[in-house]
């Protein structure tokens, strides 16, 4: 599942790991985008000392591991696959992707880091991945938006089943509360309204305030997800 920040991507984690038949991963590439990067965020020498930080490393981990699952769910960040890496890796999975309106993300990030860059989201390598993935897999890979889910999840995560050939359950609707095991070591700094949850939150008009830097972000990265917005499923 190839989602951004602020885009109920862990929420979505947790209905595939409510499932009887799925095991989860946790941004498995996140060690690797603050090596490479350098870029400073909450809990660095944890995450990197807690996870493979080489892409090879990474990739065989989530490629060619076995698993104890017949569904192996992963919840990738498209802001960690930095461009010039090689990503045929990805021709052996099945993919989908989560998008949400860019005035929404950035209204949710500016919260905790105000002095963010468009690349900080993902939305513009969220459409180059799609465009990616596509040519290497042959297909296109579904599209989910965020606000179709949380006013509708029974629907669009049954028709997300259905693109993928699997069968829907009713357990990814509600999960238990609490922490989890599979969670990044940076969940204490970011999943604190999650591991309170036990489905999706109901759907709600936020208010919107913007900066003008931050407004000029959400223009330039919009024609990256109405691109995406234009092909998802549908309630």
């Amino acid at each position: 599942m190839w989602s951004g920040p602020r885009n109920i991507s862990t929420a979505m984690m947790r209905s595939w790991e409510n499932r009887p038949d799925t095991q989860v991963v946790d941004e498995p590439f996140y060690g690797f985008y603050l090596k490479k990067t350098g870029i400073e965020h909450p809990s660095r020498d944890a995450i990197l000392r807690s996870m493979a930080c080489e892409w090879s490393q990474v990739v065989d981990q989530i490629s060619t591991a076995p698993v104890s699952s017949s569904i192996f769910y992963q919840k990738h960040m498209t802001h960690h696959m930095l461009v010039g890496y090689d990503m045929s890796w990805t021709k052996k999975l099945r993919h989908c992707f989560l998008i949400r309106d860019p005035e929404l993300v950035v209204n949710s990030y500016v919260r905790t880091r105000p002095d963010m860059k468009a690349s900080d989201v993902g939305i513009q390598r969220q459409a180059e991945l799609f465009t990616e993935i596509t040519e290497l897999t042959g297909h296109e890979p579904p599209i989910i938006d965020t606000g179709d889910v949380l006013q509708d999840p029974r629907t669009i995560l049954n028709k997300l089943c259905a693109a993928l050939e699997l069968p829907f359950s009713e357990s990814m609707l509600h999960w238990p509360a609490g922490k989890r095991d599979s969670d990044g070591v940076w969940a204490p700094h970011w999943y604190q309204n999650v591991e309170q949850s036990t489905t999706f939150s109901p759907y709600e008009a936020r208010e919107i305030k913007l900066s003008t830097s931050q407004s000029e972000i959400v223009q330039m990265l919009r024609p990256y997800y109405l691109s995406l917005f234009a092909k998802r499923i549908r309630p």
